[in-house]
């Protein structure tokens, strides 16, 4: 069977009537996100996951694809922070230290690794900057979308695409 995909489904059940164009769609806009929280933040945020996350990649949809957000409980704000917002973050930071930059950059590069971000968290949360995202935020958010990059491109090229303006950095600062 075409487009069939074996996987579990978490299901909240829910009826909505059909309806004028106008109201049915209203109606369809105010179905509640469903995601994962998957990261909690030292400031109250979270990063949360939804899935699926609908990419298609050379052509074929990535079943196992996911978005990555952080979310403000407060505002109920979803930010789908992009590789070129945390790039941006780090030459902004690298500005006002150029010493802190490269060691968030090390931390950074422990992710990548494979290493878990709470079993270095004091090293994370002692890193503070005056400009831009948290350190904390940069790279717990990092960790889930290197994750989706390897969903996407299982061959790793999607990590190393990311990972190559961040090493252009360490690379300029060292």
């Amino acid at each position: 069977m075409k487009n069939y995909y074996a996987h579990t489904v978490d299901l909240r059940k829910i009826e909505i009537r059909n309806d004028n164009r106008e109201n049915f769609t209203k109606k369809i806009e105010e179905i509640e996100y469903r995601g994962y929280e998957v990261e909690k933040l030292s400031d109250g945020r979270k990063i949360v996951i939804t899935k699926p996350g609908g990419k298609s990649t050379y052509g074929r949809a990535k079943k196992e694809d996911f978005l990555v957000f952080i979310f403000h409980p407060k505002e109920n704000g979803l930010w789908q922070i992009s590789h070129k917002q945390i790039l941006d973050d780090l030459y902004l930071k690298s500005e006002e230290s150029s010493e802190k930059t490269l060691n968030l950059i090390k931390l950074l590069e422990r992710t990548f690794n494979g290493e878990e971000p709470s079993d270095f968290i004091n090293e994370i949360t002692l890193l503070k900057f005056q400009v831009g995202e948290t350190s904390e935020a940069l790279i717990k958010v990092y960790k889930w979308i290197w994750g989706q990059e390897d969903v996407n491109y299982p061959n790793g090229e999607g990590r190393k695409m990311s990972w190559a303006g961040i090493e252009k950095l360490k690379n300029e600062l060292s």
